[in-house]
């Protein structure tokens, strides 16, 4: 890769690692449903006016948005509400690295060798030891919503894959049309319409600030960037750089919101970091296929 297509890809990387101190902060103004809808709302229009017809079935479509934007990211949304670290939710989500490994062992008949075999029990490993660091005193059930949300996200990762879109962001786009309306509904169930009037009613810069980080900075721009790399590059070349994610993501929230990453997080963050990286190896193809699904899978 040329200098300036590796730090266009370490750009993309740390775009999404400080996704998590931003969703942090946005929890601050929105409830987390509403904040969740706006997020795509706002990467869908105007955007799907822009990059074309949809590119696979409408059935995957739909089913990626009620996955990924209703299920993956509701969960990780409330979770962190409840209170789980912004650096440590960017670290526990690529465990769905693991889960889509197992979901395409199940639904895909892909068996898993034994390097995939030893990076899951590796990256399990992490889990447990980000489990112990975080029960000592953390928000048990904020930790298991994101676990959740990871399973959610290999859930779509698998129906990805079956989906197989030729073009990333066209496909993004498309499928941030499909969680809007749900969430919205959700939101009024749960969390009320009093509480989500008075979140729009007070929107200030700083909120509608961090709604467009999430919606336009690390959807629109961070798959538009991440699709041009793998059309340029093999996916073996490009993906590895997805494991930098949590890296900015503990980093940032540790510098940005005075998160403490003791021994036990770095320690969690090596094994889970080094077991997704056994998980997920790419294999080389030529720059001039189209990507596949699985090296878009370890984003947010």
């Amino acid at each position: 890769m040329r200098p300036l297509h590796i730090a266009l890809a370490v750009l993309v990387a740390a775009v999404w690692g400080v996704n998590f101190v931003v969703i942090e902060l946005g929890l601050a103004h929105f409830p987390p449903l509403l904040f969740s809808a706006l997020r795509f709302l706002v990467a869908a229009l105007p955007a799907v006016f822009l990059v074309g017809r949809p590119t696979v079935a409408w059935r995957w479509i739909v089913g990626v948005g009620l996955v990924l934007g209703v299920a993956k990211f509701g969960l990780l949304f409330i979770g962190m509400d409840r209170g789980m670290p912004a650096g440590l939710s960017s670290l526990v989500l690529q465990a769905q690295a693991v889960f889509t490994a197992l979901f395409a062992a199940l639904f895909l008949s892909e068996r898993p060798g034994r390097r995939r075999v030893l990076g899951m029990g590796v990256a399990l490993a992490g889990i447990g030891v980000a489990a112990v660091d975080e029960g000592a005193g953390g928000p048990v059930l904020g930790f298991a919503l994101v676990i959740l949300a990871a399973a959610c996200w290999g859930v779509s990762n698998v129906l990805t894959r079956r989906a197989a879109p030729p073009d990333s962001l066209n496909f993004m786009v498309w499928v941030s049309t499909v969680p809007v309306l749900p969430l919205f509904g959700l939101s009024l169930l749960v969390e009320g319409w009093d509480r989500d009037a008075e979140a729009l009613a007070a929107l200030d810069p700083a909120g509608a600030g961090t709604v467009v980080y999430v919606a336009w900075i690390s959807t629109v721009f961070g798959f538009a960037a991440w699709g041009f790399l793998l059309r340029h590059h093999p996916a073996s070349s490009v993906a590895p750089f997805t494991l930098l994610v949590p890296v900015f993501g503990m980093s940032s929230a540790a510098l940005l919101l005075g998160e403490d990453v003791g021994p036990l997080r770095w320690c969690a963050a090596a094994l889970l970091v080094g077991g997704v990286a056994l998980t997920s190896p790419a294999r080389s193809r030529p720059a001039v296929a189209p990507p596949r699904p699985e090296a878009r899978e370890a984003r947010v």
